[in-house]
């Protein structure tokens, strides 16, 4: 006998001595003194019973038997009977009048069985089916932690426990006493303030999330019914986003074995039901996430990205995870872009189109919001810091200057790809170039092999003029750099320079520096805004000059005023007392609201003020 064949003749025996300690098991509750008269074969397991209790209860039974009367059959196999031989040994136990608790453990499985079987108050008043549907109503909907028990029973249950509404009595019992423990959690942080005013506590941990752990043991597919059911009650968006993180904590830890393997392992375990289990995990969180930014953390966006590349998830959810990495882009970190490559050997070490993706997200996300900005003119008007979304422009931008720095020593990152990256946020976006710069000379060193054309394609990313002091001193000596390159960088260093040689000799006439110093860095800053804060600068500008132009007219109305009286006095005094007149009229007047005559200090000052309050009636009417 060859060695397969006692393999075999093994396997028999243990199934021969299953069977029969089975059958002792069941044999223990029955009738002894009375001899059994029909055999049922369930699930491989075998019932030694009688006919009478069964066919009093069972109707399904009752029918077989009937139907075979005249063969007086001996022996019936239940094909396909939900929960196998121990729910079927339970209803055996009730149709003998034996005693057994209903609990959250096998309620499920005697709803089913009683249904399977048609133990129903057709054929016996109380029968098993009305008993357990009894104590699911009436126990269990009542609790979160049963109806969460149960769920999990219908797992093997199913279709059956879905077409008898099980799953979905037990899902809406969660998802409504989830609300209410939020509802009441709520009520109990609402305190008062010093003012009188009553608000809301804040806490770490809300008391009402304590379910989050109960729900995470369930099979994905049951778990994604009851995350839907809460937000249709309206269970918090960060409730539900701690769920889901929670719940993808414990389905997919086995993926970070995955990270150290070879690319031939991986291709054999993408193929695996346990790549494919997570990949249907990935699918249904991103499937689940809350609308809202704040709901869950952006590293657990980028954390889920990472894995959906990996597991060559669908295309929509990547670009649906894509789209909300985007809007809030500037609260990521370096590491977060360092996507890894997980196919194509030989290509880029990092995911270097996905980024590119997210950063067009994140523009057009940023351009929309200005777009909505700019039909309010009353934002123009505030002359207060940045907006948000400048100063998120600014972030991204920065992020992205380390990002190209960080993946510019790739010897196979094409230069195409390292231009769309740098080309995919507007130009205002960057105030100084430094970043910028030095991802561009890493660039140069690690592909010494490119053509003059491209270095002069790469170059011009950068505007030379934007340099700091240092970075323009290194760039002057890069020979990295070409040619047309170096001569931009020295012209603009010998700008600088004469405009510092001019500010240190004009530093005896503080105020016309005051005047050309500003203008010179509103210039400046003017080429490095967004469209909406450069017209704001322009308005602030003009202001100024209507300032100016306000304090001119009332000089203007003075002498005037000061002219018509020196021609009265001409008319009734003669010219000695005419000239007298006139130089004291004279000294009295400056065009600038300066004297050198201290007795004239004081109505110059008085003059001023009034100037001062007719200006700004004059302003507030002009705007």
């Amino acid at each position: 006998m060859d060695r397969g064949d006692k393999q075999q003749q093994q396997q028999q025996q243990n199934q021969m001595s299953l069977a029969k300690s089975s059958r002792q098991r069941y044999s223990e509750w029955i009738f002894r003194d009375v001899p059994s008269d029909i055999t049922l074969d369930v699930g491989g397991g075998t019932f030694a019973l009688h006919k009478f209790p069964l066919v009093s209860r069972c109707g399904k039974i009752r029918k077989l038997v009937a139907e075979h009367r005249d063969s007086d059959i001996s022996r019936i196999e239940l094909l396909n009977l939900p929960g196998g031989a121990d729910s079927f040994e339970l209803a055996a136990k009730f149709c003998y009048g034996i005693n057994f608790e209903i609990t959250p453990l096998n309620v499920a499985q005697l709803c089913c069985v009683s249904d399977y079987l048609e133990m129903n108050e057709e054929y016996s008043k109380d029968n098993l089916g009305s008993r357990a549907e009894e104590y699911l109503e009436t126990i269990i909907c009542k609790n979160l932690e049963m109806s969460v028990e149960v769920l999990q029973q219908c797992e093997n249950l199913l279709p059956l426990a879905d077409e008898l509404k099980i799953v979905s009595r037990c899902v809406d019992a969660i998802a409504s006493k989830a609300c209410a423990e939020q509802i009441a959690s709520s009520f109990s942080r609402l305190e008062y303030s010093s003012s009188g005013r009553l608000h809301m506590s804040k806490q770490v941990k809300c008391e009402g999330d304590w379910w989050i752990d109960d729900i995470s043991n369930l099979r994905v597919d049951l778990y994604q019914r009851v995350i839907m059911a809460m937000k249709c009650r309206g269970v918090r968006p960060e409730s539900i986003g701690a769920s889901l993180m929670n719940y993808a904590q414990k389905e997919l830890t086995r993926k970070s074995s995955l990270w150290n393997l070879s690319n031939q392992q991986k291709a054999d375990l993408l193929v695996s039901n346990t790549m494919e289990h997570e990949k249907i995990v990935v699918e249904t969180i991103i499937s689940l996430l809350p609308v809202e930014k704040q709901a869950v953390p952006l590293s657990f966006l980028f954390g889920l990205l990472r894995s959906a590349v990996m597991l060559d998830c669908s295309v929509a959810c990547r670009l649906d995870l894509e789209r909300r990495i985007g809007s809030q882009l500037d609260v990521a970190t370096l590491d977060d872009l360092l996507i890894p490559l997980f196919r194509h050997a030989g290509d880029t070490l990092f995911d270097v189109d996905t980024v590119h993706r997210i950063l067009v997200n994140f523009s057009q996300q940023d351009d929309s919001e200005e777009d909505e900005l700019e039909d309010d003119a009353s934002v123009f008007e505030s002359e207060g810091p940045r907006s948000p979304s400048q100063s998120a422009l600014f972030k991204v931008a920065k992020l992205v200057d380390n990002y190209l720095a960080e993946i510019a020593p790739d010897a196979n990152l094409k230069l195409n790809k390292f231009l769309v990256i740098a080309e995919s946020l507007p130009a205002h976006a960057r105030t100084v170039h430094d970043g910028l710069y030095r991802a561009v000379d890493i660039y140069l060193k690690a592909h010494q092999s490119l053509s003059e054309s491209d270095r002069k394609k790469l170059c011009k990313l950068i505007d030379f003029q934007k340099l700091s002091q240092e970075a323009g001193a290194h760039a002057a000596q890069n020979e990295r750099l070409p040619l047309q390159s170096i001569v931009q960088v020295l012209y603009f260093e010998q700008i600088r320079l004469r405009n510092s040689l001019c500010c240190s000799y004009n530093d005896e006439d503080p105020k016309p520096m005051h005047h050309q110093s500003w203008r010179i860095s509103s210039g400046a800053l003017s080429a490095a805004m967004s469209p909406r804060d450069n017209y704001a600068s322009l308005r602030r500008e003009n202001r100024e000059l209507k300032l100016e132009l306000a304090r001119l007219r009332m000089r203007l109305n003075d002498l005037e005023k000061e002219h018509v009286c020196m021609k009265r006095d001409m008319a009734k005094s003669n010219s000695r007392k005419f000239m007298s007149s006139f130089s004291k009229k004279i000294g009295k007047l400056s065009l600038f609201g300066h004297s050198s005559s201290r007795g004239s200090s004081s109505p110059s000052r008085h003059s001023h003020r009034t100037d001062s309050k007719v200006i700004e009636r004059t302003c507030a009417s002009t705007d």
